[in-house]
């Protein structure tokens, strides 16, 4: 996917170009859908949020209440609305929508699943898209069956403004494993990203629950622990030699934290020289695949008591190469540009901010 950045003037703080690689837009109601579904799958679209299984994992609001432009409409749900709030205030060039139904994963009608993601997907287009040059697309999809994810890849991968595929990492298996190969085949086919973005963790057909050893009490314990599942996808896509199969993908771990990388980079190193055995088909280190094919959003990035070991962590993990901005915007806890990326070092700074999303996803015009 190529495509060109519009022009926009700076705001006051910020001196240099943005891409935002996390924009959730949703919708006013799952009636919004019924255009782009089989009237066979309407009745359950009226049960309460459209039978997606769900825990009890949020006593505090999802989205900021100052993202709605009132009327009842939720937040994300307005494109103007997201436009004005989000990409002209903060002068983003680009914003990646990746939408809201990310747990249709969990859900354990793989059909159902499937045609939901389609309409959501469709909507997308009809309704974000044409609104502003700036939005791009994810291609929404349900892993419960690979086919029919790979077919959805497939009919919309052409498209000039849609830029990844986007799915959460729960699951009952690990992606690495072959059943999941149709996914990563249509996503290489259509030259698109891969992009894992948390949520649906312990959510209906997906096993295990968020912890390794049952269920956390409260949502804080939950959201201290959602990196867990985006470690375990990365270590089963890479031993598992997904990179070797498909030379050209990449992905992305979206909303997944950062902190964790570096320790895991060296146990796999660590552990691979002594068990490289059980792995024939790897022909590199684990890390070096990692520094090449991943990619990790800011959000919700750690915050260290002293600044400069949140740097020391960016280096770490190579950020010039691997790091990409994202607000998380309209959700409680999005980051503000300004003061996520004003205090880090100038060569790091502009890499985050736009350089590396723009070689990711062959956009053009962000190069100053």
């Amino acid at each position: 996917m190529e495509t060109t950045v519009s022009k926009k003037s700076s705001k006051p703080g910020i001196d240099y170009k943005l891409i935002d690689c996390d924009v959730h837009q949703t919708l006013t109601s799952y009636e919004d859908l019924k255009p782009y579904m089989p009237r066979v799958w309407w009745d359950r679209l009226k049960e309460p949020d459209g039978t997606f299984p769900s825990l009890v994992w949020r006593p505090i609001p999802l989205s900021r209440r100052d993202a709605s432009p009132g009327n009842g409409i939720p937040p994300g749900a307005d494109p103007e609305f997201a436009q004005r709030q989000l990409l002209d205030q903060y002068n983003i060039s680009h914003g990646i929508l990746t939408g809201s139904l990310l747990t249709i994963s969990t859900h354990n009608n793989p059909d159902y699943a499937a045609a939901v993601a389609s309409a959501f997907n469709d909507y997308t287009l009809d309704n974000w898209i044409p609104k502003d040059d700036r939005w791009l697309a994810s291609i929404v999809i349900a892993t419960q069956d690979p086919d029919l994810a790979a077919k959805e890849i497939d009919r919309l991968g052409s498209h000039p403004r849609v830029c990844q595929v986007v799915f959460s990492p729960a699951s009952s298996q690990p992606f690495g494993q072959r059943r999941f190969n149709p996914i990563f085949e249509a996503a290489v086919r259509n030259n698109l990203v891969v992009a894992l973005h948390s949520g649906g963790e312990g959510e209906g057909i997906n096993y295990p629950p968020i912890s390794a050893v049952g269920q956390p009490t409260t949502n804080l314990e939950r959201h201290n622990i959602l990196p867990i599942h985006q470690m375990s996808q990365l270590n089963s896509i890479v031993c598992e030699g997904v990179f070797e199969r498909y030379p050209t993908l990449k992905v992305v771990c979206v909303e997944g934290g950062l902190g964790w990388l570096p320790h895991l980079m060296w146990r796999m190193d660590k552990n691979y020289i002594a068990m490289r055995k059980e792995v024939p088909w790897l022909k590199r280190k684990p890390s070096e695949y990692i520094l090449d094919h991943y990619r990790f959003t800011t959000q919700p990035i750690e915050e260290p008591e002293k600044f400069e070991e949140l740097v020391q962590m960016l280096k770490l993990m190579r950020a010039e190469k691997t790091v990409m901005f994202a607000t998380d915007y309209p959700h409680w806890d999005n980051d503000d540009p300004k003061f996520v990326l004003n205090r880090l070092p100038e060569e790091l700074r502009r890499r985050i901010a736009c350089e590396n999303a723009a070689e990711l996803y062959q956009l053009k015009g962000n190069e100053n």
